[in-house]
């Protein structure tokens, strides 16, 4: 494997970075953003979610439109589209400038999203995809960590007291310094050549050789011609490809697997994980400060089981990885749900008095009342302070009045975190890559990024009323409940496609 191919790989999926960036920083910004805006549990879902909803329409339409004009063009306004955010979401005024500028973004990451694993898997040979294609999502968790470490370094500025930065202008710098690593990827993009298999649909195969060769070098090069050019006579070039060939019955078995993996890479809530992150932690009592270190822990914890999962996907397969990760998820959850169950809320009347900036006699009717769920205590709290007064405090009201095993939620938080990290997060993207025959793969992918958006969107969107209406503990518990569902699934469907050609995968699971 050349290291020019592993640099082409992590420039193109720059945008998983960017998009991952934009995850984790967002949970952190709606800790100050929320009460700035007073907004309610939908606007604070919308807000959140709002980007997830515009991928939905750019993952439908940009693996169509890269069959067309390729995946480079595409890739560069992607860019462009994320700095334009950075930039727009930084200087928003009002609640609905914030939400237009996230869905600029969203536009950006659902088209890099599907069309980075699209590309690399297009560049790549047939023992280096898995890992290759794995970058994506290394590069996603990268981000991850990237805003998890900025959110907690401008919090410490914050809080210290000693900086030009307040709780009304934070949340500003954390979504602006986006612009940076978008600036970047947009210019590097210019450095990365064309997909060989794209220049060979459209007929220009003396520049598909030609990268093929700079990429991989002649003797391998000619194994990776030989593969397309066949798989090129097999199928009329020029035959335009609808969604509803998608449903033929050659094509059901595939699509059906890439679905399952769409569907079920989302609804086992890995990104209210995430984009609710620093929430979550705080729900633990830890207090506002340890929740934005404990994101780091997370993002790294995810970083690391990334990497074992590039390491061991072309060893062990795709299979073992799945199967593995989503028994881990389910019990992984099956545990928060648990320690979130036995936890118990109580403010002393010595608690109380050392709040600051709350109106302590609002306070003092719930002194010394015992509560054995969250939903109890938080609206008691509420309607006692109003929603942003309890927004703007909630981390320091938790802390004090929680009585929770805040290990064991955290060592179920980081098991789900890893177990995604080694499974469904990188390996999904890998298989749509592989599943599909070239006619339909940029399309397919599409339509199943599509689905995997609108779910993600759902579970954002969802997920603070969840919290405010079902509990912390239900919330998991129904998460925890269909990842183990998932588990049988997949055990029953799941092909294996390590170590063999796009076009040998084609030849086996395709129904002729």
């Amino acid at each position: 494997m050349s290291k020019k191919v592993v640099f082409i790989a992590f420039v193109v999926s720059l945008g998983g970075f960017l998009f991952g960036f934009d995850a984790g920083i967002i949970s952190g910004v709606m800790n100050y953003a929320g009460p700035e805006f007073n907004l309610n549990d939908a606007q604070t879902g919308w807000v959140v979610s709002s980007p997830s909803f515009s991928a939905m329409i750019a993952m439908l339409v940009a693996g169509r439109l890269s069959d067309v004009i390729g995946r480079k063009k595409i890739l560069i306004v992607v860019a462009l589209l994320y700095a334009v955010s950075a930039l727009a979401s930084a200087y928003a005024t009002t609640y609905e400038m914030l939400y237009i500028a996230r869905m600029i973004g969203g536009v950006a990451f659902g088209a890099a999203l599907i069309l980075a694993p699209t590309y690399i898997a297009e560049i790549s040979s047939a023992e280096n995809r898995g890992k290759l294609v794995s970058i994506q999502q290394l590069n996603i968790v990268l981000g991850f960590f990237a805003a998890f470490l900025s959110n907690y370094y401008f919090n410490k500025l914050n809080t210290s007291g000693n900086s030009f930065l307040t709780d009304e202008n934070v949340w500003r710098w954390m979504l602006g310094v986006e612009f940076i690593p978008a600036i970047l990827y947009f210019i590097l993009m210019f450095f990365v050549p064309r997909s060989p298999r794209w220049l060979y649909s459209k007929g220009k195969v003396g520049e598909a050789i030609k990268v093929l060769n700079n990429l991989h070098g002649e003797q391998l090069a000619l194994i990776e011609i030989e593969a397309i050019e066949k798989n090129v006579k097999e199928h009329n070039k020029g035959e335009k490809v609808s969604i509803m060939e998608l449903l033929k019955p050659s094509l059901r078995f595939i699509l059906i697997v890439g679905l399952v993996l769409g569907v079920l890479q989302q609804i086992t809530g890995i990104n209210a994980v995430y984009f609710y992150a620093t929430s979550i932690f705080k729900q633990t009592g830890i207090g506002t400060d340890a929740s934005f270190a404990s994101g780091i822990l997370l993002s790294l914890t995810t970083v690391f089981f990334t990497i074992i999962a590039i390491l061991l996907i072309d060893k062990m397969g795709r299979r073992p990885l799945l199967l593995v990760g989503i028994a881990g998820i389910a019990i992984s959850l099956l545990v928060c749900a648990y320690g979130f169950n036995q936890a118990t809320y109580e403010l002393t009347s010595n608690e109380i008095a050392q709040f600051e900036h709350i109106d302590n006699s609002k306070l003092e009717p719930f002194a010394n009342k015992q509560y054995d769920n969250d939903i109890d205590f938080k609206n008691d709290m509420k309607s006692a302070l109003g929603n942003q007064v309890y927004a703007k405090n909630e981390g320091t009201i938790l802390e004090a009045a929680t009585n929770i095993n805040a290990t064991l939620v955290l060592i179920g938080i980081l098991g789900f975190i890893a177990c995604f990290a080694f499974s469904l997060g990188p390996v999904m993207w890998v298989m749509l890559s592989e599943l599909f025959p070239n006619k339909y793969r940029g399309l397919a992918i599409g339509v199943i990024g599509f689905v995997n958006s609108f779910i993600s969107w759902v579970v954002q969107q969802v997920f603070p009323w969840e919290l405010s209406n079902f509990g912390n503990a239900m919330s998991f518990l129904i998460f925890g409940v269909i990842a183990l569902f998932g588990f049988f699934i997949l055990l029953k469907i799941l092909p294996e496609t390590k170590g063999k050609s796009l076009e040998q995968i084609e030849f086996d699971l395709v129904k002729n």
